[in-house]
């Protein structure tokens, strides 16, 4: 709860991300996949054909799989991707100093967004600002948080407005960050090329934001640019991310590739494949790559596991010598300057009010 000036009402600020287990065990894996995968925004197909998904498919497999994956990442303080939230907290807090409060919360596990509105009952005024930590907008991530934040607020904080940061995939402050970590990792490496591997999605998540129905992945290079089509489409604004790291970060176009992971089923997902990649590149004589995740603003399962653990051993099984990952984010410097700049300034980006 708040420390200090308990009767003064602050401006409060809650910092985002999507969840961890709270352990790398296969029951707490089990737990988090399933409070995961049963959201409709996730998985959304009908109540009952995603509970068989889920209860038939997936849960009697895969908890054990993942918990696997999570204890190769694991670390004395916990999941990377909750200390490093919990270290940006610190840090923004600091900088934005005792006239703010500013939370963590996950989408899934702990800590809960529910916590971190209980910790805001009676302590601010009118407006809580949110900040989902996923630069490009998608249904499945930011939409999810922002009416799962909206349903909570309406029992707990009836009476205060909730602001969202909808995206920052263009913010320059988030691309300089970017740019700065791929600048500083590669100093010393001297690469042939590099993969700009965002998450995947199912395309029919994409179709969906695509008011016209006559543009998303229909139209030939449809993401090569951001118009009034395709403003909330994930995969142009990962597209645009890419550029936008690129020219910051001084990469000739001719040295990069935008590609997406984390692909799960059969059903379609969208295209180029990181891990297709990871094979076809050494034949084509291109022996080191850096691999950058602009979807992550910090470093976890997807990250560290997928790419930096399986994808390097890939690469170099099939010809490659070496697989640099560059560092997300995390809690740097310019990082936390930006998320600062974020909370206190509003050009840029793209904001949201609730309706609650």
């Amino acid at each position: 709860m708040f420390s200090k000036n308990d009767g003064i009402k602050r401006k409060g600020v809650v910092l985002l991300n999507l969840g961890t287990p709270d352990s790398p065990e296969s029951d707490e894996v089990r737990k988090y996949l399933k409070n995961f995968l049963m959201d409709p925004f996730v998985l959304d197909v009908p109540f009952l054909v995603r509970w068989c998904i889920v209860h038939g498919a997936i849960l009697p497999t895969r908890p054990s799989l993942a918990a696997a994956a999570y204890q190769k990442i694991w670390t004395d303080r916990g999941s990377p991707l909750l200390f490093h939230l919990e270290d940006l907290v610190d840090n923004v807090q600091k900088k934005l100093g005792d006239g703010w409060r500013v939370e963590p919360a996950m989408r899934y596990g702990s800590p809960s967004i529910e916590r971190a509105m209980q910790v805001f009952r009676g302590k601010i005024q009118e407006e809580l600002l949110i900040i989902p930590l996923y630069p490009q907008y998608s249904l499945a991530a930011t939409e999810s948080s922002i009416q799962e934040c909206s349903r909570l607020a309406k029992k707990i904080l009836p009476e205060t407005r909730l602001k969202f940061v909808e995206s920052f995939f263009n913010f320059d402050l988030f691309i300089k960050a970017f740019a700065v970590n791929i600048q500083e990792t590669l100093k010393d490496f001297s690469y042939d090329h590099i993969l700009f591997s965002f998450h995947g999605l199912p395309e029919r998540q994409i179709r969906k934001v695509d008011h016209t129905r006559s543009h998303c992945l229909i139209e030939k290079d449809c993401c090569q640019s951001m118009t009034t089509q395709n403003l909330l489409c994930y995969r142009a604004q990962c597209f645009t991310t890419a550029r936008l790291i690129a020219e910051k970060a001084g990469i000739a176009r001719g040295k990069y590739t935008i590609c997406f992971q984390s692909r799960l089923g059969r059903t379609p997902w969208i295209q180029p494949f990181t891990d297709h990649y990871y094979r076809q590149l050494p034949k084509q004589g291109v022996k080191k790559i850096a691999v950058v995740c602009p979807a992550f603003v910090a470093d976890c399962l997807e990250t560290l596991e997928e790419v930096q653990i399986r994808g390097r051993e890939e690469f170099i099984h099939n010809g490659g010598i070496d697989l640099k990952l560059v560092p997300s984010l995390n809690a740097s410097e310019v990082w936390v300057d930006a998320v600062v700049h974020l909370v206190q300034h509003s050009e840029g980006v793209s904001f949201r009010q609730s309706q609650h």
